[in-house]
């Protein structure tokens, strides 16, 4: 399918989109619009803050939102309640716009805690389930670490990788549900990939916003240990 069908933006907090909200612009989030031109169809990854200026960026282009898809529970990423703060997110895109919620199977009472959208509501997927938008298929990888059901989003040599993978480093596992064991089984999962697609993280934390898989595997200091132990002794729990 030709590159020029797929409907692709990285779009940054605070500069994008919930411009001149100063946490959005402290916390240097991405989202993601992921969609096909032919159908018009398009889906949205970790809308947060001013989660409604998506669908309007989404429109300005000509695209009608379809889903949303949730790398894992933490507000900056869905909105929601949580360690003494509250950012607004999928619940508030949701007056806007009836659309299917993607989340891990593992992370959907997470996400329903923190954002105060029933269970119901959201829709629960297992590793290696798919999600269509118009012609492309976006393939869900369960990759726990940061949180029990964070997940990483595979398509067209393109990999949202939420907090599990930055260009440098990883997320951290200290917060609520955070396993380092899992972690690292979860980054030796990803550098195991059998293409090189190009890794775009969940906040931009480095000097490229984005890198090739091969590329961090050489470069990012969390790939370099190839044991639990080392990993042990290297990032301690």
């Amino acid at each position: 399918m030709g590159s020029d069908r797929l409907y692709f933006r990285q779009l940054l907090a605070g500069r994008d989109w919930a411009v001149g909200d100063p946490i959005a612009t402290q916390m240097r989030n991405f989202a993601y619009l992921i969609g096909d031109r032919d159908t018009g169809e398009c889906v949205v990854v970790d809308p947060a803050y001013a989660a409604s200026d998506l669908v309007d960026i989404a429109e300005a282009d000509g695209m009608r939102l379809s889903g949303v898809l949730a790398t894992h529970h933490h507000p900056d990423h869905v909105g929601g309640t949580m360690m003494g703060f509250t950012l607004r997110g999928v619940k508030e895109l949701l007056e806007k716009v009836d659309v299917a919620v993607h989340v891990n199977s593992e992370e959907l009472p997470w996400v329903a805690n923190v954002t105060g959208i029933a269970p119901s509501e959201l829709t629960g997927h297992s590793h290696g389930d798919k999600v269509a938008v118009g012609g492309f298929e976006i393939e869900l990888l369960h990759t726990p670490g940061h949180t029990p059901g964070s997940q990483c989003f595979l398509f067209e040599d393109r990999l949202i990788a939420g907090d599990t993978l930055f260009v440098d480093g990883c997320g951290r596992t200290d917060f609520p549900g955070g396993d380092s064991e899992a972690m690292f089984r979860s980054l030796r999962y990803l550098s195991e990939l059998p293409s090189n697609p190009v890794v775009y993280p969940g906040h931009w934390y480095s000097e490229e916003p984005s890198a090739t898989l091969s590329h961090i595997r050489e470069k990012n200091y969390v790939m370099r240990p190839k044991s639990l132990e080392e990993w042990q002794m290297f990032m301690p729990s």
